[in-house]
């Protein structure tokens, strides 16, 4: 019976050294599966602070083109804004343009002399007919511009001729051949002019 006694002991001492060894193996089974879990979940953050960092890129990105393209909407509107003020400001550039040469004709026609007192009359009509277009241009902005006596601007003057006269200063119109005109601040026909040397 002691024999039995001992065996029994025996079997209790395996068991609770099984059951120790079980408790311990499934102590490390549960440390093995947290390690895995921390793993997963370190490994999911990392994945989700990769993505949070690609989707602040991408918008970064998004808002300065969206920036880019505001600024081209906007200049785009102001260039429109300036060219219709210029085509409203020169709407009638071309059509004196086409008329200065009539100018030029009926000044011609004005500086014949004549003596016959019909053809004066018909001389006194050109004048007033040259007036009336003259200062329905000059309404649309059309300036004279004054040649003789200034000095020479290749931006409002053409030299066609040098003159060497005492009377004038270097670099001064002597005379205008043709004459220039402006419209508003733009010029559409610079002055023909004799200049002093």
């Amino acid at each position: 019976m002691e024999n039995k006694h001992k065996d029994t002991a025996d079997l209790e001492g395996m068991n609770d050294t099984v059951q120790e060894e079980a408790a311990e193996r499934e102590h490390e089974d549960s440390n093995a599966l947290e390690n895995e879990d921390q793993a997963a979940e370190s490994s999911e953050a990392a994945v989700e602070d990769s993505r949070i960092s690609e989707l602040e890129a991408s918008l970064t990105d998004t808002e300065n083109r969206l920036l880019r393209v505001q600024a081209d909407f906007e200049n785009f509107k102001r260039r429109t804004r300036e060219d219709q003020a210029a085509q409203l400001k020169y709407k009638s550039q071309s059509l004196i343009t086409q008329l200065l040469p009539a100018l030029d004709n009926f000044e011609r026609a004005m500086d014949v002399k004549v003596e016959d007192p019909q053809a004066s009359s018909v001389l006194q009509g050109v004048e007033m007919v040259y007036r009336q277009l003259l200062e329905a241009l000059k309404s649309e902005g059309l300036e004279v511009i004054d040649s003789e006596g200034a000095v020479f601007d290749p931006n409002l003057h053409q030299a066609v001729m040098q003159v060497q006269d005492e009377e004038y200063e270097s670099n001064v119109v002597v005379e205008t051949l043709q004459k220039g005109y402006k419209l508003k601040d733009r010029v559409i026909r610079p002055a023909m002019v004799k200049v002093n040397q």
